[in-house]
């Protein structure tokens, strides 16, 4: 809990900076450095912060993993259907993204229901269906809770808790979380404010123009 604290720590003074030009997104969350032998000699590698592997089920019934997003961008986020406080405001901002990009097969959006016993698998597609968004852009997956949880604690480094004092049941994080095409996490950003969505926006195209820029 101490990592994650420091980490959003981090993701705070990260996200009060405005849209900057001329620079490479940084690849965020806490690396680990492993040992092995080469030749008879100690090399140390790093290894950056990844997405785990996951398996969850969207709104279409559909199985949705890591797979899924192979060759993508993404960005993913923590919410609940009933959620009476910060959700709705996000799923906002996550439209302007969604209609930032909807023409471009390289992004998609993830979200996860921390509450998958009442946001059942009909009720995220009529969900869904009521913000208007295509089901192979936009995925809302449930599953099993503590996976759930697991992957957003230990992977997206996300806090959530169910929390019977708070509006709806539930504390979880308003950030929106971005993936690169390597499950590595570039970018972090409050998913309730609209001057933060404007700056995830640009972060998107500027991760685009990355590959672009490898690929050529």
């Amino acid at each position: 809990m101490k990592n994650t604290a420091f980490f959003l720590l981090m993701i705070a003074s990260w996200a009060c900076s405005e849209v900057q030009k001329g620079y490479e997104l940084p690849v965020m969350g806490r690396s680990q450095i492993v040992e092995r032998e080469v030749d008879g000699q100690t090399v140390y590698d790093t290894i950056p912060h990844m997405i785990g592997d996951f398996q969850f089920v969207d709104q279409d019934s559909s199985v949705i993993t890591n797979a899924t997003f192979s060759d993508k961008v993404y960005v993913a986020d923590f919410f609940f259907t009933s959620c009476p406080t910060i959700c709705p405001l996000m799923k906002q901002q996550m439209l302007r993204i969604y209609d930032a990009y909807e023409d471009n097969p390289e992004v998609a959006l993830l979200s996860h229901t921390i509450d998958p016993e009442y946001d059942t698998v009909a009720l995220l597609k009529n969900y869904a269906r009521g913000l208007g968004v295509a089901t192979e852009k936009w995925h809302f997956v449930t599953g099993d809770q503590d996976e759930i949880y697991d992957i957003g604690e230990k992977s997206y480094l996300s806090v959530m808790a169910e929390d019977d004092q708070a509006p709806g049941g539930y504390i979880h994080s308003g950030a929106l979380i971005l993936v690169d095409k390597d499950r590595r996490i570039r970018s972090v950003l409050d998913g309730t404010k609209p001057d933060q969505v404007d700056i995830m926006i640009s972060d998107i195209k500027r991760l685009l123009d990355e590959y672009t820029k490898d690929e050529g």
